[in-house]
This record gives C-alpha cells, structure tokens and sequence, in this order.
C-alpha cells in the first residue's frame, strides 16, 4: 500500500509557521480544545514547543456522551505539557438548543451543535484574551469534509491541515505523544460507540493512500491498485472530496463589481 510518509524535520516547519503566524498576527498566544485525541494531543505539543507552555490555553470541553477517559488523558496532555487548561462542560448549552429545537434533534445534527458550542467557546476566550484558535483538523478529514461547518472547522489556523491522519501517528510518535492516545480508535466522542473509521466506513490508511493517489493526479485504477481496494471506492472517495468542496471554500458571492470577495479580490500573503 502506497501511503504518505512523514518528512523529517515536519515538526520544526509547523512550529516555525506557528510562531510566525502568531508574531505577524500580534496575538499573545494560542488557545485549542484539548479532546484527549491523537490530533489535539500533536497540536497541543507543537504549540508549545513554538511559543511556549505560557501562551498557550487548552479548553477541554466534555458534554454528557463524552467518554470519561477521553476527558481523562485530555487532562493529562495539558498537564504533562504545563500548560493552563479549562474543563467547560457544555452539557447545558447543548441541552439549551435542543430545547430551543423542540425537544427531540436527531443524532448528526446534534453533533454538528456540538461540534458549534465548541467553537463559540474557543472564539470567546480567543476574543477577550487577545488569542488565536488553533484547528485540530488534519489533511484527511479536511479533504473528505469530515468535520462540522463553523464547527471544528472553525479555526484561524489549521497546523497539521497538510498532514494526512497516518501522517499524524507517525509525528505523535515523534513529538513523544502517550501510546494509549496514539493506539485508541479515532473518535470525535460526538455519540456513544462513535468512530471516525466506523463512520466513514474506511480505515485511514486506506482512506489516506486513496487520498494521496488523488493528490498525485493518477488514474483510478493505479489509485485503487497502489491502495489495496477497489476502483468503486476510489470514486466514493473521489466523491466525498468533491462534494465537500464548499466546506473548504470561501462562501460563494454573486458577481456584481469589479472585484468580488473569495472570487477576484486579491488579498495578498501579509497578515492583518
């Protein structure tokens, strides 16, 4: 199976970009969720060793389908890496707009309101202590669209977004990350027995040599071929990534003037 592979020194790279992001920007640190996961335990390590323990804030934020050894070693990632942390339960929140709703919200769209009150909490906290929201997101869940609209996917930075998932175990290992995060089944903890895998219905090591033979422009026989699959999940793939497109993008504006917002506006690399 033909799968992306960690370049050496890719944790050097993102840190720089991390400080320089952070600097350009003239913010005073960082603030992340901290889930317990694989990918918020990477992000909460390079944000450190960028900018320090001192400027960086976690947020661990359970609700009542979150498993409690998640909330667990969320706990322990913060304080192995001395960084201040919050435990904010948004239990009630969720519980607020269910009400709100009627009463009764089926079990996606519960998740991505979830997903939501997470992101409002991050920008408060960003807001009024003058910090940037790290993303968690990595390369895999960004192409295929899994993540919540305004949800996770809402960030100002999305460190490991050039990362593929497998990618992502194999810097953790190098960034010292605990062996029971790095080993335990991917979840977003969003309902009782959740699993990215189960839910995506592919494991991230085909997903991602499926993914990188896209990226490589190759034919969808090679693709399948070099993955261990099939042509006819090369093209579910090929369709998640398609389909999710608007969730990478800026929203679609009408043209109307000379130049237009996320169409022909040019903005330029400098940070503002």
């Amino acid at each position: 199976m033909m799968a992306p592979k960690l370049k050496d020194g890719t944790d050097k790279v993102i840190e720089h970009f991390m400080a320089e992001k952070l600097r350009k920007i003239g913010a005073k640190g960082f603030v992340l969720g901290v889930s317990g996961g694989i990918d918020s335990a990477v992000v909460l390590k390079l944000a450190v060793n960028a900018v320090g323990k001192d400027r960086v804030l976690g947020l661990i934020m359970p609700e009542r389908d979150s498993p409690k050894e998640d909330m667990r070693d969320a706990e322990d990632l913060c304080k192995a890496e001395g960084v201040e942390y919050e435990v904010l339960d948004i239990t009630g929140a969720v519980g607020a707009f269910e009400e709100t709703l009627g009463g009764k919200v089926g079990r996606m769209p519960l998740a991505n309101i979830k997903a939501r009150c997470r992101m409002v909490l991050l920008y408060h906290r960003a807001g009024t202590q003058s910090r940037l929201v790290l993303g968690t997101s990595n390369k895999s869940e960004l192409l295929v669209g899994y993540f919540t609209k305004h949800g996770d996917g809402g960030a100002d930075i999305e460190p490991i977004g050039d990362l593929y998932k497998t990618e992502v175990r194999q810097l953790a290992l190098v960034l010292g990350v605990p062996d029971r995060v790095v080993e335990k089944a991917p979840s977003a903890g969003l309902w009782k027995g959740q699993t990215d895998e189960g839910e995506m219905g592919i494991t991230y090591e085909r997903l991602d040599a499926v993914l990188y033979g896209i990226e490589q422009g190759l034919p969808e026989q090679d693709i399948a071929k070099r993955a261990g699959t099939t042509v006819r999940e090369v093209e579910r793939v090929s369709n998640m990534v398609r389909l999710s497109s608007h969730k990478r993008k800026f929203p679609a504006v009408a043209k109307l003037g000379l130049r237009t917002p996320g169409l022909d506006w040019r903005e330029g690399d400098e940070d503002v």
